[in-house]
């Protein structure tokens, strides 16, 4: 009994020498590659509630939060689906894994052209490694919360979130994933009328 809980409490630290080593790499090569650590306007808001602004992906949080929890949502699902029997803690790593990585990929040239070519990121310059950061917390909090709560409420929660986020700012992470496949001329003009 003893060596278990020896095991466990190892384990169970080991996943938060993970997570610190994972959050830690993102934050060096976001370094790296030249994005600055905060907003360019040298303070740090908790909410930056304005899209089109300077300092919208620079700041701790921002509309684009939500669709971080919602990656959480999807990530704990997907895993759940494809890796029914690995424990919880090890899909959590790969959830944090490719949110890590997406946040990286993100962050190149290439992607934040393809951004600046959609109605609401004109100016954008890619995120904060401040930003960057909070949304990899952000898909750890989502994750957390689908293994937390029933799955409708999870399903309920994350159609609610898509549905107000794109009342309040017409965009959301549906119509980010298919603005980022493909630039349609009228979700674009629907942006631009925000």
């Amino acid at each position: 009994m003893y060596f278990e809980q020896v095991l466990k409490n190892q384990f169970t630290k080991n996943i938060f020498i993970i997570t610190f080593l994972m959050l830690a790499m993102q934050a060096i090569l976001l370094i790296a590659m030249g994005q600055p650590l905060i907003c360019a306007c040298g303070y740090i808001k908790l909410w930056e509630g304005i899209v089109l602004s300077s300092g919208n992906s620079q700041h701790l949080t921002d509309w684009y939060t939500f669709s971080h929890i919602i990656h959480g949502f999807l990530f704990y699902f997907l895993f759940w689906l494809i890796f029914p029997k690995m424990p919880i803690p090890i899909r959590f790593l790969i959830a944090l894994g490719v949110e890590v990585s997406w946040e990286i990929f993100e962050n190149t040239p290439i992607i934040i052209e393809h951004y600046r070519q959609q109605a609401l990121a004109s100016g954008y310059i890619g995120d904060s490694v401040l930003n960057s950061l909070s949304d990899s917390i952000s898909m750890m909090i989502g994750f957390l919360t689908a293994y937390l709560l029933p799955w409708w409420t999870v399903i309920i929660i994350g159609l609610g979130l898509e549905v107000w986020v794109a009342y309040e700012i017409h965009d959301n992470l549906t119509l980010n994933i298919i603005n980022l496949i493909h630039v349609f001329p009228w979700i674009k003009a629907w942006q631009m009328a925000v």
